[in-house]
């Protein structure tokens, strides 16, 4: 998390409300060697207390987690380069701006009982994201086949103790170059990523 009190003003809530509607992200299990990590969809309670997730069998984490051990969820949104032309005053460096959220907490692995569950609370969370789509469920699958794939994966369940987020978008800077580094991303041309940056920078947290 970048130090800047400027970066840190979002609210608990407003940080889970962003990883929420992100639900993926790396997650990190330290070791004797360098951290593991893997690239996860996940489901975030209502309450925001935990995460469900599921992990392949054959993972580095799921291999080395043996018993529940302090685990990092770190959520990333729209981020890019920002040239100091667009602020339109003078002395301004290149920078990069970002908003990524970390969940911190204690990584269970779950029974294998309980996968089914997550993972239909998980494709439903998506699946509802896509209406009027019809929703897809397990139902729709050959029973044999849906259990071979499970067999592959593994539940897990990251009870979360902090919440911190940085949302680095140019709040250290007068509202006015804030604004031309909104506008100058905006008109880069650099895909979609762009775009909501802009939008988030042209109204950051309070």
């Amino acid at each position: 998390m970048h130090p800047n009190p400027a970066f840190r003003s979002a609210e608990t809530a407003q940080n889970l409300a962003f990883a929420r509607a992100q639900s993926f992200g790396l997650l990190s299990l330290s070791t004797a060697g360098a951290p593991l990590i893997s690239h996860i969809p996940f489901e975030l309670s209502e309450c925001g207390a935990y995460a469900e997730l599921h992990l392949v069998r054959s993972t580095e984490i799921t291999r080395a987690l043996t018993a529940p051990a302090p685990a990092r969820l770190a959520v990333q949104g729209p981020h890019s380069y920002i040239s100091p032309d667009w602020y339109g005053v003078a002395d301004q460096v290149p920078t990069w701006n970002y908003v990524a959220v970390h969940l911190t907490g204690t990584l269970t692995r779950l029974p294998d009982a309980a996968l089914e569950g997550v993972l239909a609370r998980l494709s439903a969370q998506f699946e509802a994201r896509l209406a009027p789509k019809p929703e897809w469920t397990m139902g729709k699958m050959t029973p044999e086949v849906l259990a071979k794939m499970m067999r592959q994966i593994v539940p897990f369940r990251l009870d979360i103790k902090t919440v911190e987020g940085t949302w680095k978008l140019g709040q250290n800077k007068p509202d006015a170059a804030r604004l031309g580094g909104a506008e100058g991303a905006a008109k880069a041309g650099l895909g979609l990523e762009t775009t909501a940056l802009a939008a988030l920078m042209r109204a950051p947290p309070a």
